[in-house]
């Protein structure tokens, strides 16, 4: 069978995606990469950092090391590295959605993604809250944030929130409808026959018995008993404070965070190089770097490529799965 093929869309081209798109064209993976993107950027960013690159049609078969395959989506203005240009917000999104739509059609077997420059975005007049966010709307679903790494996988239950707003983002429905979503992308997309899966409390010590709050009693408790009569292999509410520790997550398969900052800390700490960021839920796998832009570094050779070597081999591997290649 043939290998997997996948949409790479650099992101931001101000910042440090088109040079770790170009250090991917010297990466070996098992699978075909079709760079999104603007061919002259991709070309300032190689002479940057001093690699030498040549492109391909995107329809090419096996090509040399040091060679993109590549979908030319011109940017309006010139890229300067480590100035964002809010000019190019339209062509950023239109290259995601591009990609997503090959993903949808069937012309790709899953999508990487580079990081994004937010504010460039929406002061392009392009209403942008994340590529996550982005994605699930155009696909019209329900998804759910997982970054992963060798060591740890940890999902969100609410993500870019102020943190007074989580208690009451955490509801029964959501509950249900991210540990679902969570426990099904564990086994279609992982291999996993009955995952476990550890939910952290939102309260310090999962509440104390009610004492320090009633959260983990009265809205995640009633959630979880019903989910595991259905079958679902669930921990907890566990207490956050021990949760990452290795006993208890030997028990698991993956860690779901009440909120951003309760799981991603520690899930960047043991392994932030290596870590990638996926998007659970979509009809195609989608795995993006767990870093922003980096403008200061843009431009310079400095930026580090593990995360998005590591983003172009998990896509590879979900890619393989969900088509059952070896």
């Amino acid at each position: 069978m043939s290998r997997p093929r996948l949409a790479l869309v650099p992101g931001e081209p101000a910042g440090v995606g088109p040079e770790l798109c170009v250090r991917a064209a010297w990466h070996p993976v098992e699978a075909d990469l079709v760079v999104i993107g603007d061919r002259p950027t991709l070309q300032r960013a190689a002479d940057a950092i001093g690699r030498t690159l040549r492109f391909a049609d995107a329809q090419a078969g096996p090509v040399p090391v040091g060679t993109l395959r590549l979908l030319h989506r011109p940017h309006p203005q010139a890229t300067r590295f480590g100035t964002p240009a809010s000019a190019n917000a339209r062509s950023v999104v239109d290259a995601l959605l591009e990609a997503a739509a090959g993903c949808r059609a069937g012309g790709f077997d899953g999508m990487v993604t580079g990081p994004v420059h937010k504010a460039a975005i929406n002061d392009g007049g392009v209403p942008y809250t994340g590529t996550t966010e982005l994605l699930a709307e155009d696909a019209g679903c329900d998804v759910v944030m997982m970054l992963a790494n060798p060591t740890l996988r940890v999902a969100l239950a609410t993500t870019h929130l102020p943190l007074r707003a989580v208690p009451d983002a955490v509801t029964p429905v959501l509950l249900d409808r991210v540990l679902r979503i969570l426990d099904t992308a564990l086994r279609r997309d992982f291999g996993l026959a009955a995952p476990r899966i550890a939910v952290l409390g939102l309260n310090p010590h999962a509440g104390e018995a009610g004492h320090l709050g009633r959260e983990e009693l009265d809205t995640m408790g009633p959630v979880l008993e019903r989910l595991r009569a259905e079958g679902l292999q669930l921990l907890g509410p566990l207490p956050a404070d021990t949760a990452f520790l290795p006993a208890r997550l030997a028990e698991a398969d993956a860690v779901l965070a009440m909120y951003h900052d309760q799981g991603l800390p520690v899930l960047k700490f043991s392994g932030f190089e290596s870590a990638v960021n996926l998007t659970l839920g979509l009809p195609y796998p989608r795995v993006a770097v767990d870093h922003g832009t980096a403008l200061e570094l843009a431009g310079r050779g400095l930026a580090d490529p593990s995360s998005l070597f590591a983003a172009i081999d998990q896509c590879a591997a979900l890619a393989c799965q969900r088509r059952g290649l070896p």
